[in-house]
């Protein structure tokens, strides 16, 4: 399967059809998102209004990381064999893309563990040099391992940033009842409980900024966008109180999403390049950037909730994709940010800034993701 080019122009633009897709099937799924997109408005970057927090409470207030001025948009692009068969909007347009980083953390997680630098049940705690800091010395957080920060089970407990745990406890994303979000939960086990909770995923990237000991941006983009032929336009922050010191040098830790500021921003044709790293199992042409072992491992279903994997979604027994394959993954991001994956037709497709259905307004597994897929599949 050939890869796109370094750079921006380096995509080779092809027919549907010379790949074995319907044209007529493409553009009913384009004009799809082009009269389905997510108006400006809908996409709070001021998310204050969603969250059980008295800002006088924090020191810095409610926002602690950067957010874009503005967003752009509907754009997407559809790869078929490392091809643009299609391509929607501006795709050279550098947009926030909220949860997307959290697969950005699995992808640094992966080279981490290709490089021998943790076992997936080694407690984290027990790590060597500096990744077990004191964050994992109570008897709550003792436990934890990596598989568990990565799959989010660790059920991790305290304060970070300025942020504690409880603040995303009962988050509903994934889930159709229960508590509401911020409400009391007891603690469960580590390994025993899943949500989605942005302060553990944080507590995981500073973890991993301590085992690499150098910034994560910097690793991602020596030893996956770069090789990956990325351009350097895309961005990764952390917070305003997120430095911390490493080996006497002050570094920041990143934030896996957009919750509280920070977080991953970056270009739809960036995007399609990590996804299309995945569908080639962790290879980019003649080079290994991620192993295929790594890969498999992260698309395995989490006991816990079988349509997540390490920090990707999954489309178990066709749960979240009734058109597409059950092997089909994604990354996923508020405002419907999404970087998907089809292994079974050789197909990566990203969508910037797809609508909410209204029903599920609280989650990221959304319906109109079904309904763009839908359309494309119908004619493969």
């Amino acid at each position: 399967m050939r890869v796109p080019d370094a750079g921006d122009d380096g995509f080779e633009s092809v027919s549907p059809e010379t790949v074995g897709l319907d044209p007529n099937a493409v553009r009913d799924a384009v004009e799809f998102h082009l009269t389905t997109g997510t108006p400006p408005e809908q996409v709070a970057y001021d998310f204050s209004n969603q969250e059980p927090w008295d800002e006088s409470e924090g020191e810095l207030g409610y926002t602690l990381g950067p957010m874009p001025d503005r967003r752009g948009g509907p754009a997407g692009v559809i790869l078929k064999e490392g091809s643009l068969v299609a391509e929607w909007g501006d795709t050279r347009r550098v947009d926030h893309s909220f949860s997307v980083a959290k697969s950005m953390l699995s992808l640094v997680a992966g080279v981490a563990w290709d490089r021998g630098l943790f076992d997936l049940d080694d407690r984290v705690a027990d790590s060597e040099g500096h990744a077990a800091d004191d964050g994992y010395t109570s008897e709550q957080n003792a436990p934890i391992t990596w598989r568990h920060l990565l799959q989010q089970t660790s059920e991790w407990e305290g304060t970070l940033f300025d942020r504690p745990d409880s603040i995303d406890r009962n988050r509903g994303v994934g889930k159709t009842d229960g508590p509401g979000k911020g409400e009391h939960r007891e603690l469960e086990a580590p390994g025993t409980h899943w949500e989605y909770n942005d302060v553990r995923i944080n507590r995981l990237a500073l973890s991993l900024l301590r085992l690499w000991a150098k910034p994560l941006p910097r690793v991602l983009a020596h030893e996956v966008l770069d090789p990956a032929g990325a351009t350097r336009s895309w961005e990764w922050h952390g917070y305003h109180n997120s430095d911390v010191a490493v080996d006497g040098r002050t570094m920041k830790s990143v934030s896996g999403g957009g919750h509280w500021g920070g977080g991953f921003w970056g270009s739809t044709r960036d995007l399609a390049r990590a996804g299309h790293l995945l569908l080639n199992e962790g290879r980019w042409g003649d080079k290994r950037l991620l192993s295929r072992e790594w890969v498999e491992m992260a698309t395995e279903p989490c006991t816990e909730n079988p349509n997540y994997g390490f920090l990707l979604w999954l489309n178990t027994d066709n749960a979240l994709w009734p058109s597409a394959p059950e092997s089909a993954y994604a990354m996923l991001g508020h405002g419907q940010n999404v970087v998907w994956v089809d292994p079974d037709h050789d197909l990566v497709v990203v969508l910037r800034w797809l609508a909410l259905a209204d029903d599920y307004a609280d989650r990221e597994d959304m319906p109109n993701q079904d309904h763009f897929f839908a359309r494309l599949l119908d004619g493969v």
